[in-house]
């Protein structure tokens, strides 16, 4: 029912045998009105295919149209077909049907159609009075894009009917949540425009008194109270009516409207063709589309219906508004297609896709685009009216005319045409003919001449003649037909007809010449040629005829050739030219060439000549016979000539000249090449010991000119009178002393040689005098300076003996000039002087260690005074030295003399106990001293002391599992304390036995220091004091060694055990909830660890087996609750977890992963589960369906032997052992109208049995001809009556057959059995496949977690510009996170401020640390003011609470300054929010200098913000920093007019404190340097921390890979496991076993709900499994109860691969026997799974 008709009932049956009759201008408004009160409430159903009988079949309604003169027509409403109601109902594929509750008792009922979109139109009824479509004779512009409107168009979904009659004049547009959407909704928004509607309302809405208008029925109904509910299968539903809709347009969309298929996705694009810019884009391309049963695509032929005119064309693609991805449905788009014959049309057209003819034939498309093609032109026929034909590859003259041409077009046909033929859609086009002609050069084709000639009326396509054709080369003379408007050649890709002629132009007769170029240079006597250029009328270049001769003439020169080669290039070879030119450069002459029968036959030109190649030499001067002295060179004046006697020159010209009649003559040379002429000489001609005159000969020659003959002269040599010998003479006294070249002179060392003269002589034995300008060429080795007047009177300088007797002066004397070079040399050896001083000579090392001697000896040398060792000395010398120094040990002092080399050698020397380093000894001999230096180190090793660690005699404090401060580094000293350098001595630690360090196995040596560094040692003990204490031995001696005592302290961050607390009274009992479980984790202190990760924690539970105490590899996990906001921190609750179903032993055990590979585990907690209260009657097994006769025989009356029925829990437990009552058996028939029962032994109806100790043991048998139907099932029904329960049991029911016939019974019974054994394998097949696709489906739903969070990382990855290889990305991943590792640890290793200040040791976890290390600043200017500002508490050690500093104060007797957190009063503390005092109430009072800010926002804290901003705040409080003094004083001047100034620090390190005082030491600060440590170290840099986080992501995105791939291998792994043969076998046998069952059923006479409900009967009786190896505790059967109490995040998957291996291994055997059927509850329940709350 659509709507509330009970007043037109009313209406309608007072009037059924009644006809009403109105007049009306319309039928339609009459059939339209009254729609309803004549067809019913569901209105005209023309298809159905039943009509119910009902009261409105009888009314009718009759409309009757009087006109004047014609007779009346009648017309009965019911026979009308086509009324838009009619419409509406049977053009509709589905319905929603709705009721609105309007305020009061208003009530409308509405119903909204879908129309559905039926391939190519829509559905919607076409109202006459609002046309949607417009007629299809305004469909014939082609190129107009047309919108068609939605299928409603603008008419309103709903129309408004009161008690079943239309009021025409309200209609309602729509509803809010019928309306289109402004975003994209699930359906498309031209769904929206296919539905209609209907609105019927009952009396409670007013109308115009007329019917023609609703008063308020649209205001009602928008009203925000109105209740809108669905009618869904006749009930009303209270749900979101638009969520409801939405999904109803949805499933109408994708199942009613036939649309088209678009396919191929090629991309989207935009249209620029189409006029509306909204609808140029976007649009999608594809290349294909399924229509009406059909496949258009790409390329395919078309036809077009509907358009002007009809196109025929081939596919090229398809368009569809909007931007989509892949195939898509759609209602419309267009389709472009290329129209055929394309090489007539050219051009696409783009049209709606409803306008494709699907009904014609390709063959019919490719037929008419034949007949298209033969109309297109195809050559030409060209003629030459005029003559001068053009023949193909003719070759011509230059100049040479071309004819007139005349030319025709013909197509295939033969036809001569003008203009391509006419189309049906567009006008013809007209055809021109274009001439060409082109020159084909090397540097590329050029057109010469371009005419273009159209065809007339009266005259046909004519080019004239050609004339101007003159340059050489090949041509083409080509025809081409274009087109009228764009001269085109080609028409839609095909080229339109042409024709070709090839031609060549050569060259003609010779008019004139030219003279070339001339290879240059031109010499007197060598031949050149004379190059001709020819050339003819047009300036093209010919060859010369045979019969020319040239004539060569030139003034003062005689000219001759030998021949003239005639062709393309002309010479006249062999021209020699001879004649004076007066010069090497040449002289110019004007040359003329004349060759006689050209029309220009004369040529002159310019040449140079130069000299021709040397012919004879001349030499100056001209005697025969020359004068020379002995050491002298002579000059020769050499002439080259030519063979005109001109000075000539050419490259190479060298001139010898060659000296005989004496031995080592020089040879001359000199080149003439620049100019012809030189001067020819060469080196002094010397001839030894020559006495008087000597003849020479010279040969002069041009050795590379073998043509020019050779000059000769002779040369007369004199003796020579320049120095040939020198003499050196030593004077003493009156006596000269010659000293021979090469002589030696021994000499007293240090003393002057004097009187030393020279003598020279000239060849012929003669003294030359020395002349001052000879003295300057005397030079001597021994002074640089020389007395040139002592030179000139023969004096050499005097000569000084060298100091030392191993230096040995070679004393050299020169003499240099032009002709000789002179030496004479002597050496010069000194000798020792007097004894003047002692020379001391250690001979081995010069260390010696404390305590022992040195091991070297000292040798004592006495030597002149330049050092020289006195040979003179004896041994009696000895009694003279003496020794002496600092700290020097005389007592085995040993002094001896060295014969051999005359030396005192002294040894034993030692020194006493004093300071290390450098000694100085000093030896004396007689007034003589000298000194020696000695190093003294430290003796033998002899203990051990620590570096660095100067209170041991206090317990070192240290934390257990933790380094030590600094590392142990200890120094190997002698007996006196002083540090011995002796390297590879062995250091051991020896410790007490619960003393662990690490690393253990240290047995480090020393370094060539004689330091061992042990490193920074881990101390792992109980708390107390223990000693660690170091051994080493040296030289088998044990060194004396020190003890370290360490006090340890616990570790407050180590977790050692867990702390589970819980109800230890509570009972457990199956399938409940376990008591909240309260799980701290306590450090070494005894103290509870806050701020851990809860996922961290886990509680695990298995069953305790009876053959081990090991925990079995099947354990249930749970996970932490979430925290209450009421709880402690520090605590994890294990809160509503779910106690096992099975009654047993269970083992609790709580995990704390400290790190991934190692757990601490807290005791085992024993549970005993025991059953919960009883809920039902069960047997131990259930027995199969009995089949029983009322024959005499015992065995077939049987119903139960030894059946024992048990108190259940609703898990199946045994229980209620403490209850004792009574079990009623009774017999009950499914049929309630039955009252043929059977009854029991004895007549019986009912029998008892005692139920004790939750227990009974049944045996029932049927009364010998007991009443009953044969054939018929029966209900053993067992009620118990236990008096001890308050709610009732559930009895225990067992079908069982009953038959009159005992071999019928028999039969029956084996069927029975039969029919049981196969719903038992049944159910397990199915339970297990459940399972199996359950499981596939989670892992599929992994997957896809899996891809979003890898999807997610990556878009996180390139937000840091990291982009990530399509392949080995696993590969690049980890090598980037090693390399941004390296980055980092770059960035970390570089050098920042630190605080050397050693931190307190963190005993428990109250010590926040000092204050120096609570805090760090970036910039060092304010680290330095801020951390002088704050030197008194740098040091200071701030906890949490006062035991806490109380404790710290004990252990360091006071020493230690601290800071307990508890005690500070913190109202007083600044707010870290608050501006600067220039800033106030938002408003800036002065601009200020200098960059003030507040001290305390420069602070970053590593650790425990809100307790750093407690201790900084009460510190610094308001102190600002700001850049200097000045801005500094500037500032407070300002500040203090408007408020109190804080403390102002500045970057520079001057302080103003808050009373305004300044200067002085006290308020500056030291530098850097001195603070000594005590600064804020610098944070790590902004990159550390981008490294750090770009590493965790890609850490997390490798993770997310693996984890990827991990899932999609599983899954993989189980759908191929599907796959199986083995598989596929047990799809087969079940589907063979449910056949068999099938079969059984019918032979039993059961239906088809009893097989069901056999099946399923077995599943819901799991007494009968054997679930002895279950895991603990099996899921529900996938009951509600279980998801309610775990969602889907808290389950955590377990390996799989082994339950798809626990498939059933064979088919149960449908035997006699009664087999038990064991099924594990992973077969039953489905996978086993870990699981956590």
């Amino acid at each position: 029912m659509f709507m509330n008709l009970s007043f037109l009932k009313r209406i309608l049956k007072r009037r059924r045998k009644t006809k009403k009759q109105y007049i009306v201008d319309t039928f339609e408004t009459g059939r339209h009105i009254y729609h309803y009160y004549i067809h019913g409430p569901k209105g005209n159903e023309t298809n159905a295919v039943t009509k119910d009988v009902t009261p409105f079949n009888n009314i009718d309604i009759q409309i009757s149209m009087f006109e004047k003169g014609k007779v009346p027509k009648i017309v009965n409403l019911r026979e009308i077909k086509d009324d838009m109601q009619t419409l509406y109902i049977n053009t509709a594929a589905d319905s929603f049907e709705f009721k609105a509750h309007v305020d009061g008792e208003g009530i409308v009922e509405g119903i909204i159609r879908y129309h559905p979109f039926l391939y190519d139109r829509e559905t919607y009824p076409d109202d006459p009075c609002f046309p949607s479509k417009l007629n299809e004779d305004d469909d014939d512009d082609e190129d107009c894009f047309i919108v068609e409107k939605g299928a409603r168009g603008k008419r309103p979904i709903f129309e408004c009917f009161w008690n079943g009659r239309l009021i025409p004049y309200t209609t309602v547009e729509d509803f809010d949540w019928c309306a289109p959407p402004k975003k994209r909704g699930l359906a498309p928004v031209e769904c929206y425009n296919r539905i209609s509607g209907a609105l019927f309302t009952n009396d409670k809405f007013q109308v115009s008194t007329n019917k023609l208008t609703f008063m308020d029925l649209e205001l009602k109904l928008k009203d925000k109270n109105t209740l809108f509910t669905r009618i869904f299968n006749g009930q009303e539903q209270r749900m979101k009516i638009d969520r409801e809709f939405a999904l109803w347009l949805k499933d109408c969309h994708e199942k009613y409207d036939k649309q088209i298929k678009f396919t191929v996705f090629k991309g989207v694009t935009t249209r620029t063709d189409l006029p509306s810019k909204r609808m140029q884009s976007p649009w999608t391309m594809y290349a294909a589309i399924e229509w009406d049963g059909k496949t258009y695509k790409t390329g395919q032929l078309v036809k077009t219906v509907k358009t002007l005119p009809i196109f025929y064309g081939s596919i090229e693609k398809f368009f569809l508004y909007g931007d989509h991805d892949g195939d898509i449905y759609a209602t419309g788009g267009e389709v472009q297609i290329a129209l055929e014959p394309q090489a007539l049309y050219a051009e696409m057209k783009t049209i709606p896709i409803s306008k494709l003819d699907r009904t014609v034939s390709d063959k019919a498309v490719k037929k008419y685009i034949e007949d298209e093609m033969a109309r297109l032109p195809d050559k030409l026929s060209v003629t030459w009216p005029e003559g001068d034909e053009l023949l193909p590859n003719e070759t011509r003259f230059a100049g040479t005319p071309i004819g007139a041409l005349r030319i025709v077009i013909l197509n295939k046909k033969g036809e001569a045409m003008q203009k391509l033929p006419g189309t049906s859609h567009g006008g013809s086009k007209k055809l021109l003919v274009e001439l060409k002609v082109i020159l084909h050069s090397p540097t590329g084709n050029k057109e010469i001449i371009s005419h273009i000639s159209q065809h007339g009326g009266k005259w046909p396509y004519w080019f004239k003649k050609m004339e101007n054709l003159q340059k050489l080369g090949n041509y083409t003379l080509k025809l081409q037909v274009v087109l009228n408007e764009s001269n085109a050649d080609t028409y839609a890709g095909r080229p339109l007809p042409s024709k070709i002629f090839k031609f060549t132009i050569i060259e003609g007769k010779p008019e004139k010449f030219s003279v070339g170029l001339l290879e240059l240079p031109f010499r007197v006597g060598v031949p050149f040629n004379i190059p001709l250029e020819l050339q003819d009328e047009f300036g093209h270049a010919t060859q010369l005829s045979n019969d020319i001769k040239p004539i060569l003439e030139a003034s003062g020169l005689t000219l001759q050739y030998e021949e003239i080669t005639a062709g393309t290039k002309c010479f006249i070879k062999g021209v020699t030219a001879k004649g004076c030119v007066n010069s090497c450069q040449g002289k110019n002459f004007n040359l003329k060439v004349t060759l006689p029968g050209l029309k220009e036959d004369t040529q002159i030109f310019k040449i140079r000549l130069q000299p021709g190649p040397p012919c004879q030499l001349r030499v100056k001067p001209d005697s025969e016979i020359l004068k020379i002295e002995n050491g002298t060179a002579f000059p020769f004046q050499v002439e080259v000539l030519d063979e005109s006697g001109n000075i000539t020159a050419q490259p190479k010209l060298i001139v010898h000249c060659k000296f005989s009649g004496a031995s080592n003559l020089p040879v001359y040379s000199v080149d003439c090449s620049n100019g012809g002429t030189n001067i020819l000489t060469g080196p002094v001609i010397q001839v030894q010991n020559i006495k008087k005159d000597q003849m020479l000969k010279a040969r002069i020659e041009i050795l590379s000119c073998k043509d020019v003959p050779p000059v000769e002269k002779i040369i007369k040599l004199l003796p020579s009178s320049h120095v040939a010998r020198l003499q050196v003479l030593s004077m003493d006294g009156q006596k000269a002393i010659q000293i021979k070249h090469q002589d030696e002179i021994n000499w007293i060392a240090g003393d002057i040689m004097r009187n030393l003269i020279f003598q020279m002589y000239d060849e012929g034995e003669r003294e030359i005098n020395i002349t001052p300008p000879v003295a300057e060429k005397i030079k001597v080795n021994w002074t640089p300076r020389i007395n040139k007047e002592q030179l000139i009177q023969g004096l050499l300088p005097d000569v000084k003996v060298p100091t030392s007797v191993k230096d040995v002066r070679y004393c050299l004397i020169t003499y240099l000039d032009d002709h000789v070079s002179l030496e004479s040399a002597f050496t010069v050896r000194p000798l020792p002087d007097e004894p003047k001083h002692i020379k001391c000579k250690l001979k081995g090392p010069n260390t010696l260690q404390m305590g022992e001697e040195l091991e070297g000896e000292v040798d004592v040398m006495i030597t002149d005074q330049y050092g020289n060792q006195v040979q003179t000395v004896t041994s009696a010398c000895v009694n003279s030295l003496g020794v002496s120094g600092p700290g020097l040990d005389k007592s085995n002092l040993k002094i001896t003399w060295q014969e051999s080399t005359l030396t005192m050698r002294v040894k034993g020397i030692r020194f006493k106990p004093c300071l290390l380093g450098s000694k100085e000894l000093c030896f004396a001999w007689r007034e003589f001293s000298d000194f020696l230096r000695v190093t003294l180190t430290a003796g033998s090793p002899a203990k051990l002391r620590f570096v660095d660690w100067p209170e041991l005699e206090k317990p070192v404090a240290v934390i257990n599992g933790r380094e030590l401060q600094k590392p142990l580094i200890v120094q190997l000293c002698d007996q006196w304390g002083n540090p011995s350098p002796e390297p590879n001595v062995k250091i051991s630690l020896t410790r007490s036995s619960n003393l662990k360090i690490v690393p253990s196995n240290l047995q480090p040596k020393t370094d060539e220091n004689g330091r061992a560094n042990l490193g920074v040692i881990s101390i792992h003990a109980p708390r107390g004091e223990h000693t660690l204490q170091l051994k080493a031995s040296y030289n088998k001696t044990t060194l004396d060694c020190p003890v370290i005592t360490l006090n340890v302290l616990p570790d407050p961050e180590k977790p050692v055990c867990l702390n589970v607390k819980y109800d230890k009274n509570a009972c457990f009992p199956a399938g409940g909830t376990f008591p909240d479980f309260m799980v701290s984790v306590l450090s070494e202190d005894d103290n509870i660890i806050k701020n851990i990760n809860a996922a961290r924690i886990s509680m695990k539970m298995w069953e305790v087996q009876s053959s081990g105490t090991g925990i079995p590899i099947d354990v249930t996990t749970f996970s932490c609750s979430k925290v209450k906001d009421d709880k402690e921190d520090g605590f994890f609750y294990f809160r509503d977890k779910v106690i096992p179903e099975r009654v047993g032993t269970y083992c609790i055990q709580f995990t704390f992963a400290m790190d991934k590979t190692n757990m601490l585990i807290s005791e085992q907690i024993v549970v005993e589960v025991v059953p919960n209260d009883p809920v039902r009657l069960l047997p131990d097994s259930s027995p199969a369906t009995p089949a029983v006769s009322n024959v005499r025989a015992l065995t077939s009356r049987t119903l139960v032997r030894d059946l024992h029925l048990h108190v259940m829990d609703q898990y199946n437990n045994h229980t209620g052992i403490d209850l004792v009552g009574r079990i009623i058996a009774k017999i009950k028939s499914p049929n309630e109208d039955d009252t043929e029962i059977p009854q029991f032994q004895g007549k019986v109806s009912t029998t008892e049995f005692p139920f004790d100790r939750g227990s009974a043991k049944i045996n029932l048998v049927l009364a010998e001809n007991s009443p009953g139907r044969d054939s018929t099932e029966y209900i053993l029904l067992f009620e118990p009556d236990l008096p001890g329960l308050t709610q009732p049991l559930e009895p225990y029911r067992l079908s069982f057959m009953f038959y009159n016939d005992f071999k019928k019974q028999q039969q029956m019974a084996t069927l029975t059995r039969e029919r049981d054994q196969l719903s038992q394998s049944i159910g397990v097949y199915r339970n297990w496949f459940d399972t199996t696709n359950q499981l596939v489906t989670e892992i599929k739903c992994q997957v896809k977690e899996a891809e979003t969070r890898e999807t997610q990382l990556k878009d996180e990855l390139k937000k840091h510009q990291i982009e990530l290889p399509q392949t080995n990305t696993l590969q690049y991943v980890d090598s980037l996170i090693k390399q941004k590792m390296l980055d980092q640890e770059g960035v970390m290793k570089q050098p920042r401020r630190t605080c050397t200040l050693p931190n307190y040791p963190k005993g428990n976890q109250d010590i926040l640390g000092k204050i120096a290390h609570l805090a760090q600043i970036e910039d060092n200017e304010a680290a330095k003011v801020i951390s002088w500002h704050l030197a008194s508490d740098m040091d200071c050690v701030v906890t949490l609470t006062t035991e806490a500093a109380r404790s710290i104060f004990d252990e360091t007797q006071g020493r230690q300054q601290v800071l307990p957190l508890d005690s500070i009063y913190k109202k007083t503390l600044p707010d870290w929010n608050r501006p600067l005092p220039h800033l106030r109430n938002g408003k800036i009072c002065f601009r200020p200098i200098g960059n003030p800010v507040f001290a305390r926002d420069l602070l970053t804290f590593p650790d425990n913000v809100e307790h750093c901003q407690t201790v900084f705040g009460m510190l610094l409080g308001d102190t600002i920093i700001i850049d200097n003094l000045d801005a500094a004083n500037h500032y407070r001047k300002e500040v203090v007019k408007i408020t109190h100034c804080p403390t102002l620090l500045t970057r520079e390190g001057d302080r103003i404190r808050s009373n305004g005082k300044f200067g002085g030491l006290q308020n500056k600060a030291p530098p850097m340097d001195k603070l000594r440590g005590m600064v804020f170290g610098a944070p790590m840099p902004k990159l550390y921390s981008t490294f750090s986080g770009q590493i965790d992501l890609l850490q997390q995105y490798r993770t997310a890979v693996v984890k990827l791939d991990n899932v999609n291998k599983d899954l993989d792994l189980h759908l191929q496991s599907l796959n199986t043969p083995e598989v596929q076998k047990k799809k087969e046998e079940l589907a063979k076993q449910e056949k068999s069952l099938k079969l059984i059923e019918q032979k039993l006479g059961m239906t088809s709900s009893d097989n069901q409900m056999r099946i399923t009967e077995p599943l819901l009786q799991p007494v009968m499994l054997d679930m002895s190896d279950t895991p603990i505790p099996p899921k529900r059967m996938r009951r509600e109860t279980v998801k309610k109490l775990y969602s889907s995040e808290e389950w955590i998957s377990s390996p799989t691969k082994k339950q798809l291996q626990q498939q059933p291994q064979q088919q149960p055997q449908q035997q006699p026997q009664q087999q038990t059927l064991q099924m594990s509850s992973s077969e039953l329940n489905g996978t086993p799974r870990k699981r956590k709350a």
